[in-house]
Parts: structure tokens; C-alpha cells; sequence
């Protein structure tokens, strides 16, 4: 049986994009599978941002088949593990929890390494250093979370 993983962000076009297309990189296929959705539904259906592609691009992962969808309640089932990427992602995530054992599913990405910063930074408002430095904390993050799943 497979070992499902969803990423979870407001807009699921910068950062849980990156975090599916870099933990698929790192994960056997065959026993684990991931997913991403977003908070909010201003997206749904559209591919991730550009600079989100084009970053990802750039270390040789191609996310741009992805296409966007909102977080629902039935995730809790279908998900072993939810990685949000902020605080206000765990809050709106965890508050559908219905019980004990859907909320603890839940964690903020980056609790799975040590960089100082508990929350991956939304970079849509910046440049692309923003999207860089989005990354290559999302990347720690899923180096971390690989080893434990594989």
C-alpha cells in the first residue's frame, strides 16, 4: 500500500507545487505518492505559477503538468501525512480536522528540519530570489521527509 503525502499552501501555485514536483523527485514511486492542494480556490484547475515552473526547472523537475485544486475534507482520508507550508495554512487545514486523528496528519513543512524559520515564506508578491529561497528550504524539507518514507 502506498504512502500518500499532500502539500498544502494558500493558492497551491508557488510553494506546494514545488514541495509535490521536489518530494516526487526524491520518493520511490511505486510506494509513495503526493499530492497538492491549496487553502483557498482562486486557482483551481490553472498550472503553478511560472516562476514556480521555472525554478523548478532550473534543478531538472518539470511541474508544470500539475494543475491546482482546493484542500477538502476527504483529504484527511485519502492523506497519511499533509505538510502546510505557513501557520495560517495549518489553522485552516487543521480546523476541518473532525477528530484527533485527522488534525494530527497535520504539520508545518519545515518542523521536519532545523533552519531557524518555522514557515515557508509565500513568494508570490516577490521576485525570483523569493521563489529560490522558497526552494531550497522546501527542498530540505523533502530531503528529510524522503528519508523517512523510503
Amino acid at each position: 500500500m502506498k504512502t500518500k503525502v499532500l502539500m498544502v499552501c494558500l493558492g497551491n501555485i508557488c510553494r506546494s507545487p514545488l514541495a509535490e514536483g521536489i518530494l516526487q523527485s526524491k520518493v520511490d514511486p511505486d510506494s509513495v505518492f503526493v499530492d497538492s492542494a491549496g487553502t483557498a480556490g482562486y486557482h483551481v484547475g490553472n498550472p503553478p505559477d511560472k516562476r514556480s515552473i521555472a525554478v523548478a526547472h532550473k534543478y531538472g523537475l518539470n511541474i508544470g503538468h500539475q494543475k491546482c485544486r482546493k484542500f477538502s475534507e476527504q483529504d484527511f482520508s485519502e492523506f497519511d501525512h499533509i505538510y502546510v507550508m505557513d501557520r495560517s495554512n495549518f489553522s485552516d487545514v487543521a480546523s476541518l480536522a473532525k477528530n484527533q486523528e485527522e488534525a494530527s496528519k497535520v504539520k508545518l513543512l519545515l518542523s521536519e528540519v532545523e533552519l531557524g524559520i518555522r514557515e515557508v515564506p509565500d513568494p508570490y508578491y516577490g521576485g525570483h530570489d523569493g521563489f529560490e529561497n522558497v526552494y531550497q528550504m522546501i527542498d530540505r524539507a523533502c530531503e528529510a521527509i524522503a528519508k523517512k518514507l523510503n
